[in-house]
């Protein structure tokens, strides 16, 4: 038996305004809807992206969301352009785009939104 639904991804936010400058301005993320609660974006591929209104975020220390991508390394380059900074991440091995070579082959690279949620994107081998 197959699950009976689609995927649809949540990322808490504590400004909607903010969340739309970043998410379609900077990212490039088409707006499907906007409700008082919630912005709803094409996340990639047609699945839908809830960037959810909430009292406060709590940091994560990990990735909540992520995107892969063909050429990390031209996403990468065009990400910064738009004011994007990757992270750094002590102890591991990134490359100049700041990304990291996972066992299998997949590169990584990290950057945070406007409310601190730890977002990535990652090119398969």
């Amino acid at each position: 038996m197959s699950f009976p639904g689609e995927l649809v991804a949540f990322v808490p936010s504590t400004d909607l305004d903010v969340s739309a400058m970043f998410y379609v301005d900077t990212l490039g993320l088409t707006l499907r809807e906007r409700t008082p609660f919630a912005l709803v974006l094409d996340g990639g591929g047609g699945a839908p992206l809830r960037v959810t209104l909430v009292q406060s975020v709590s940091e994560a220390g990990y990735t909540v969301l992520g995107w892969r991508c063909a050429d990390l390394d031209a996403t990468v380059d065009d990400f910064r352009s738009r004011g994007i900074e990757f992270l750094d991440y002590m102890g591991m091995d990134q490359d100049e785009h700041l990304a990291w070579t996972a066992p299998d082959g997949t590169r990584i690279a990290w950057f945070r939104d406007p409310h601190g949620n730890v977002l990535s994107l990652h090119q398969a081998p």
